[in-house]
């Protein structure tokens, strides 16, 4: 089953696009209206930090906090909020599937997370670490397949973890579009999904959904032709999604 819209607890409505809707969201974004990827990224990571911070409750600073990044832009949002996290006092390790394969703006990202108290490791460290909480951002909506290699290797160790798992997104290894999962998938506690939630984010694995603002101006959506509310957040910039509109099948429906 897939998503049309999702409702806030204020009941807001806020359209669910598809993967290529919001891959189309970003383009417009970052070539032609702003706001660009280190901004974006910014937003999404400061937004990442808060939830997990809520996640934990008052024990955020004494449990142990593990984000798994990858090599695009999912990766580099975590990042950034393992260093808002280790910023503020919090016990942060970063696992990245394998940096030498980075993008810019992750890189950037991560090299400024070097300048925090907070650890960084590759991906054989994580059998060493007993995790408080888990950060979810090795995959988000660019999925091709079933996950392989580090990837696959990060998503089932996170499986086998007791620990609250906060996705980044999209869990690692769902298809934002339609919610399936080709291949190992995270199974998120809650999914912090960015900009619009995606029509597949109506599976389990999601757990509980919010959804972020990363700064997108109406006018990006115009172009795309999605219409958003401009009173979807309200005066906050992250809200929780409580229900969802199926999106029915042609020939359903009244």
């Amino acid at each position: 089953m897939r998503a049309a819209s999702f409702t806030t607890a204020d009941g807001e409505i806020a359209p669910a696009i598809t993967t290529d809707q919001m891959r189309e969201v970003d383009r417009v974004a970052i070539e032609e209206t702003g706001p660009n990827l280190f901004q974006m990224m910014e937003n999404a990571g400061r937004n990442l930090a808060l939830l997990a911070i809520d996640t934990l409750g008052d024990q955020w600073r004494a449990m142990p906090i593990v984000v798994l990044a990858g090599t695009g832009g999912n990766g580099g949002g975590g990042i950034c909020a393992a260093r808002h996290l280790a910023n503020r006092g919090a016990d942060v390790t970063v696992v990245v599937t394998d940096e030498s394969r980075l993008g810019d703006v992750p890189q950037a990202q991560l090299e400024v997370f070097r300048g925090t108290p907070g650890r960084v490791g590759a991906v054989e460290i994580v059998s060493s670490l007993q995790p408080g909480l888990i950060l979810d951002a090795v995959i988000g909506y660019s999925l091709r397949g079933a996950p392989h290699g580090p990837s696959r290797e990060l998503i089932e160790w996170t499986n086998d973890q007791w620990a609250p798992v906060v996705a980044l997104d999209v869990p690692s290894g769902i298809d934002s579009t339609t919610g399936e999962a080709p291949g190992a998938s995270v199974r998120a506690t809650r999914t912090m999904t960015l900009a619009l939630p995606k029509t597949g984010l109506v599976t389990e694995a999601v757990g509980e959904l919010w959804l972020a603002d990363i700064g997108i101006p109406a006018e990006v959506y115009s172009r795309v032709g999605v219409d958003v509310p401009a009173t979807l957040f309200g005066a906050d910039f992250r809200v929780q999604l409580t229900t969802y509109q199926p999106l029915m099948a042609p020939g359903q429906g009244g």
